[in-house]
């Protein structure tokens, strides 16, 4: 924005400028009509007709070399906003390509979801009611997560490390009891890793 601000504001000094040289041209040229008219012909006055003339010209010269001064800022300005427009085209396909790529995760993560979501009501029809009440309490508290896998003694909910004492009233339950973690109360899943 600063460099087509810049470029206009160039373009208007421009044509101000170039209109002032136009100005001075059409005096200059009805001066010299005048003078070569012969309608003047007091010595006075075509004394001072002639230093107008020179005088228009040496402030024609000055306004023209005001012109090409403001035209080498004005084609830098131009070249300044034809190199940012290139760099915001790339930067706007940089963005409309991560869009894109991030349009397509979503889907990609919603479809997932969706099967997960199925994949779950299927396991959750399975499990107790009761249990499955107090994991999805677990859960709710516990920021999404209602289990954890109980690995060489840690809870992988929490990573803590459990005590001796725990890990053998855990060891002594009988497969199909809810064990919990003592530390996070999320429901610990015994494996063959578990360190038991």
């Amino acid at each position: 924005m600063a460099a087509q601000t810049e470029e206009s504001d160039t373009a208007r000094e421009q044509t101000k400028a170039e209109q002032d040289v136009d100005q001075v041209r059409q005096r200059a040229a009805r001066d010299q009509q005048r003078l070569d008219s012969g309608a003047v012909t007091s010595p006075k006055d075509l004394e001072n007709l002639q230093k107008e003339i020179v005088s228009l010209a040496k402030r024609q010269g000055d306004l023209e070399d005001v012109v090409l001064e403001v035209m080498e800022r004005r084609e830098a300005a131009q070249e300044r906003v034809a190199e940012l427009t290139e760099r915001v085209g790339s930067v706007q396909a940089k963005i409309d390509d991560a869009n894109s790529r991030r349009d397509a995760a979503c889907q990609e993560i919603d479809g997932e979801a969706a099967t997960v979501t199925k994949d779950r009501e299927v396991v959750a029809g399975s499990v107790p009611a009761d249990l499955l009440k107090l994991y999805d309490k677990l859960r709710a508290q516990q920021g999404g997560i209602g289990a954890a896998k109980l690995y060489q003694r840690t809870c992988q909910g929490c990573r803590q490390e459990l005590s001796i004492t725990d890990v053998n009233e855990i060891r002594k339950a009988a497969p199909d009891t809810v064990v919990r973690c003592e530390n996070c109360g999320r429901i610990l899943v015994r494996t063959s890793e578990s360190g038991l």
